[in-house]
């Protein structure tokens, strides 16, 4: 029986709880109705006269202007210009900008000097007088205590190649320019 009377009240307490939605329904009802909807027209676009594109013949602006070279030889047309050697087999520190090297150090070993160069990957590579680096043919002249001379040759645009020198020197420790 006690069973029977929760029953009753749980039906009779949940059927109060029923959702009273009409003047929702109404509200929502009226706004569709009321409302008006506008959409916009599309633009009209105007037609663009065609152009023929007359340049087609001459050099494109993003193709690197090639020098003339003299049919016999295959040589620059300016002969008496410095070259850099061409036929010589690249070094493994010839794949790095000289920004990207830097002297870590000096040692002599059977009377030859030879410095230690790290690059940007973190590599170190000995080097000593004479040998290339850099991406321009960058020849070492002299090896210090604190820095390697350089000889780089880069190319002026008209086939001919101009010296520059450059400096890689020691790179600074934590504290050692602290009194400066």
């Amino acid at each position: 029986m006690k069973k029977l009377i929760v029953a009753a009240i749980s039906c009779s307490v949940l059927s109060g709880c029923g959702a009273q939605i009409d003047d929702l329904v109404a509200y929502t009802t009226q706004v569709k109705q009321s409302t008006q909807v506008n959409i916009e027209t599309y633009p009209q676009f105007t037609t663009l006269e065609a152009v023929d594109y007359g340049a087609a013949d001459l050099r494109s602006p993003f193709q690197r202007i090639v020098p003339q070279a003299n049919a016999n030889t295959g040589v620059a047309q300016n002969e008496n210009c410095m070259q850099p050697i061409s036929n010589r087999k690249k070094g493994k520190l010839e794949a790095y900008g000289i920004d990207a090297l830097q002297m870590a150090g000096v040692f002599t070993s059977n009377g030859q000097q030879w410095a230690l160069v790290k690059a940007n990957d973190g590599s170190l590579h000995r080097v000593k007088r004479g040998e290339y680096l850099g991406l321009f043919n960058g020849k070492i002249q002299s090896i210090s205590a604190t820095q390697i001379i350089i000889q780089e040759m880069l190319p002026d645009g008209a086939g001919c190649w101009k010296t520059k020198q450059a400096t890689l020197t020691m790179s600074s420790m934590t504290g050692e320019n602290d009194n400066v």
